[in-house]
Protein backbone atom coordinates (compact mmCIF):
# COMPACT_ATOMS: atom_id res chain seq x y z
CA UNK A 1 0.00 0.00 0.00
CA UNK A 2 2.84 2.40 0.84
CA UNK A 3 4.43 1.62 -2.54
CA UNK A 4 1.16 2.51 -4.31
CA UNK A 5 0.92 5.81 -2.40
CA UNK A 6 4.56 6.64 -3.31
CA UNK A 7 3.90 5.85 -6.98
CA UNK A 8 0.77 8.07 -6.95
CA UNK A 9 2.72 10.90 -5.23
CA UNK A 10 5.56 10.58 -7.74
CA UNK A 11 3.11 10.59 -10.66
CA UNK A 12 1.36 13.72 -9.34
CA UNK A 13 4.74 15.43 -8.83
CA UNK A 14 5.78 14.63 -12.40
CA UNK A 15 2.45 15.89 -13.78
CA UNK A 16 2.78 19.16 -11.82
CA UNK A 17 6.39 19.55 -12.97
CA UNK A 18 5.34 18.95 -16.59
CA UNK A 19 2.50 21.48 -16.27
CA UNK A 20 4.94 24.07 -14.86
CA UNK A 21 7.51 23.52 -17.62
CA UNK A 22 4.94 23.62 -20.41
CA UNK A 23 3.09 26.67 -19.07
CA UNK A 24 3.42 29.83 -21.16
CA UNK A 25 5.62 32.55 -19.78
CA UNK A 26 4.07 35.77 -18.55
CA UNK A 27 4.09 39.02 -20.59
CA UNK A 28 7.20 40.29 -18.74
CA UNK A 29 9.05 37.03 -19.38
CA UNK A 30 10.50 35.05 -22.28
CA UNK A 31 11.13 31.34 -22.65
CA UNK A 32 14.61 29.87 -22.84
CA UNK A 33 14.68 26.08 -22.61
CA UNK A 34 12.33 25.20 -19.75
CA UNK A 35 12.85 28.54 -17.96
CA UNK A 36 10.73 31.67 -18.05
CA UNK A 37 13.27 34.50 -17.79
CA UNK A 38 12.50 38.15 -16.95
CA UNK A 39 12.74 40.45 -19.98
CA UNK A 40 15.23 43.33 -19.93
CA UNK A 41 13.80 46.84 -19.62
CA UNK A 42 13.91 49.31 -22.54
CA UNK A 43 17.45 50.56 -23.11
CA UNK A 44 18.94 47.22 -22.04
CA UNK A 45 19.70 43.93 -23.78
CA UNK A 46 20.13 40.38 -22.51
CA UNK A 47 23.78 39.80 -21.65
CA UNK A 48 23.13 36.37 -20.08
CA UNK A 49 19.90 34.34 -20.03
CA UNK A 50 18.49 33.27 -16.70
CA UNK A 51 18.99 29.78 -15.30
CA UNK A 52 17.16 27.80 -12.67
CA UNK A 53 19.30 29.60 -10.07
CA UNK A 54 19.97 33.07 -11.56
CA UNK A 55 17.94 35.87 -13.08
CA UNK A 56 18.48 37.38 -16.52
CA UNK A 57 21.58 39.58 -16.64
CA UNK A 58 20.92 42.75 -18.65
CA UNK A 59 23.42 45.24 -20.07
CA UNK A 60 22.74 48.78 -21.35
CA UNK A 61 22.67 49.63 -25.04
CA UNK A 62 25.76 51.66 -25.98
CA UNK A 63 27.52 53.14 -29.03
CA UNK A 64 24.51 54.61 -30.88
CA UNK A 65 22.21 51.63 -30.31
CA UNK A 66 18.82 51.32 -28.62
CA UNK A 67 15.96 49.00 -27.61
CA UNK A 68 12.63 50.71 -27.05
CA UNK A 69 10.56 47.86 -25.54
CA UNK A 70 11.00 45.25 -22.80
CA UNK A 71 12.89 42.53 -24.62
CA UNK A 72 14.72 39.21 -24.76
CA UNK A 73 17.17 40.34 -27.44
CA UNK A 74 20.91 39.85 -27.13
CA UNK A 75 21.76 42.79 -29.42
CA UNK A 76 20.62 46.40 -29.50
CA UNK A 77 19.40 48.04 -32.72
CA UNK A 78 21.59 50.66 -34.45
CA UNK A 79 20.20 54.19 -34.21
CA UNK A 80 18.74 55.87 -37.29
CA UNK A 81 20.98 58.47 -38.96
CA UNK A 82 19.26 61.68 -40.11
CA UNK A 83 21.19 62.33 -43.32
CA UNK A 84 21.21 65.95 -44.57
CA UNK A 85 21.81 64.60 -48.11
CA UNK A 86 18.24 63.27 -47.88
CA UNK A 87 16.89 66.53 -46.44
CA UNK A 88 16.81 65.37 -42.82
CA UNK A 89 18.05 66.65 -39.47
CA UNK A 90 17.74 65.40 -35.88
CA UNK A 91 14.53 66.31 -34.06
CA UNK A 92 15.22 64.06 -31.02
CA UNK A 93 18.60 62.32 -30.58
CA UNK A 94 18.95 58.58 -30.09
CA UNK A 95 18.95 57.37 -26.49
CA UNK A 96 19.44 53.80 -25.18
CA UNK A 97 15.63 53.42 -24.90
CA UNK A 98 14.53 55.31 -28.05
CA UNK A 99 15.62 55.72 -31.66
CA UNK A 100 16.58 59.00 -33.30
CA UNK A 101 13.62 61.02 -34.60
CA UNK A 102 14.32 62.91 -37.84
CA UNK A 103 12.57 65.95 -39.32
CA UNK A 104 12.93 67.83 -42.62
CA UNK A 105 15.59 70.51 -43.02
CA UNK A 106 14.44 74.09 -43.60
CA UNK A 107 13.17 74.32 -47.19
CA UNK A 108 12.21 70.62 -47.32
CA UNK A 109 8.98 68.67 -46.69
CA UNK A 110 8.48 65.12 -45.44
CA UNK A 111 7.66 62.53 -48.11
CA UNK A 112 7.76 59.50 -45.77
CA UNK A 113 6.22 60.43 -42.40
CA UNK A 114 6.44 58.24 -39.30
CA UNK A 115 4.49 58.35 -36.05
CA UNK A 116 6.87 60.91 -34.52
CA UNK A 117 9.05 62.14 -37.38
CA UNK A 118 10.16 61.58 -40.94
CA UNK A 119 12.14 58.95 -42.89
CA UNK A 120 12.65 60.93 -46.12
CA UNK A 121 12.25 64.53 -47.28
CA UNK A 122 12.35 66.47 -50.53
CA UNK A 123 13.17 70.10 -51.32
CA UNK A 124 10.12 72.37 -51.73
CA UNK A 125 9.14 73.04 -55.33
CA UNK A 126 10.00 76.45 -56.80
CA UNK A 127 7.36 78.28 -58.79
CA UNK A 128 8.29 79.15 -62.36
CA UNK A 129 7.93 82.60 -63.95
CA UNK A 130 4.26 82.96 -64.88
CA UNK A 131 3.20 81.17 -61.64
CA UNK A 132 2.48 82.50 -58.15
CA UNK A 133 2.81 80.84 -54.76
CA UNK A 134 -0.70 79.88 -53.66
CA UNK A 135 0.57 78.07 -50.55
CA UNK A 136 4.09 78.23 -49.16
CA UNK A 137 5.65 74.84 -48.37
CA UNK A 138 5.66 73.54 -44.78
CA UNK A 139 7.59 70.67 -43.14
CA UNK A 140 4.72 68.36 -44.17
CA UNK A 141 3.53 69.84 -47.50
CA UNK A 142 5.12 71.00 -50.74
CA UNK A 143 4.75 74.52 -52.16
CA UNK A 144 1.61 74.94 -54.29
CA UNK A 145 2.16 76.92 -57.51
CA UNK A 146 -0.64 78.23 -59.75
CA UNK A 147 -0.41 79.72 -63.26
CA UNK A 148 -1.20 83.41 -63.71
CA UNK A 149 -4.09 84.15 -66.06
CA UNK A 150 -5.11 87.00 -68.34
CA UNK A 151 -3.02 90.17 -68.24
CA UNK A 152 -1.13 89.22 -65.05
CA UNK A 153 2.37 88.04 -64.31
CA UNK A 154 4.66 86.72 -61.58
CA UNK A 155 8.37 85.98 -61.50
CA UNK A 156 7.62 82.82 -59.45
CA UNK A 157 8.27 84.42 -56.06
CA UNK A 158 5.02 86.43 -55.72
CA UNK A 159 2.08 85.30 -53.60
CA UNK A 160 -0.34 86.67 -56.21
CA UNK A 161 -0.16 87.61 -59.87
CA UNK A 162 0.37 91.30 -60.66
CA UNK A 163 -1.38 93.18 -63.46
CA UNK A 164 0.74 94.19 -66.44
CA UNK A 165 1.33 97.95 -66.67
CA UNK A 166 -0.36 99.73 -69.58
Amino acid sequence: MEDLICIICLTISLILLNIKSSAACGPAEYSIGTECCPRCSPGNRVNKHCTEFTSTFCAPCIDSTYLDEPNSLTACTPCTHCDPVFGLMVKHPCRPSSDTVCEPLEGFYCTDPTKDGCNAAQRHSSCEPGQYIRQKGTPSTDTVCVDCTGDTYSDGSFTSCQPHTQ
